[in-house]
């Protein structure tokens, strides 16, 4: 089955996913199964949390709503896999992916609603570049699953990008230059060694 990269996705991401986390991946079907449920379990709390955050701008908060349900909708999903796998659900914490990004959030705004909806993008990217390059490799229901999920986070990446650009009043030179200052954030936290594997963790160190 070949999956490729949707080419926006290719030319935005710094750093493709190293060949290691996907080996470690592979091996680690069970791990990267829980954490992508509640990666999107989380990503529906993100959207839901824009919703409480900035009700007054319509135009975010009816977009969000739609991402918040079809995240749970994912979430749904990945759990059903888990439970046909006898996998169980359990909580987990932020992965030091999540945190870092979020820790680079400033606190006033427009700023904030900037960073937030930039790594909101990033984020949406990345999980689309490892959907399609880890698919290829798993059993085939689960690399189907994993293919069908490309055009939802490559929408998600756009309306994010979209969003940024209109909602916050800041010039296009400006978004970019936070761009890429988040951009070499992100590229490092998939680069180097991870004590923790997760979906969204850098290089494995066991």
């Amino acid at each position: 089955m070949a999956v490729a990269v949707p080419p926006a996705i290719d030319a935005f991401l710094e750093t493709a996913t190293p060949e290691a986390w996907l080996d470690a991946a592979c091996d680690r079907l069970p791990e990267m199964l829980l954490d992508h449920a509640n990666c999107e379990l989380k990503a529906a709390s993100t959207a839901l949390g824009f919703l409480y955050r900035y009700p007054d701008r319509a135009a975010l908060a009816q977009r969000m709503s739609r991402l918040a349900r079809e995240e749970l909708r994912h979430f749904e999903q990945v759990r059903s896999i888990m439970n046909d796998m006898e996998i169980p659900f359990e909580r987990l914490s932020a992965s030091r992916y999540a945190g870092r990004l979020r820790e680079a959030v400033r606190p006033e705004e427009p700023w904030k609603l900037l960073d937030l909806l930039l790594i909101g993008a990033l984020i949406e990217a990345r999980s689309c570049e490892r959907f399609a390059r880890i698919a290829p490799r798993l059993p085939d229901k689960l690399g189907r699953f994993y293919s069908g999920l490309l055009a939802s986070e490559a929408r998600h990446f756009e309306h994010y990008i979209a969003f940024a650009k209109s909602e916050c009043g800041v010039g296009d030179e400006e978004i970019e230059a936070r761009l890429d200052e988040l951009k070499a954030i992100e590229s490092a936290l998939i680069a180097d060694p991870d004590p923790e594997f997760r979906f969204h963790s850098g290089l494995p160190l066991n």
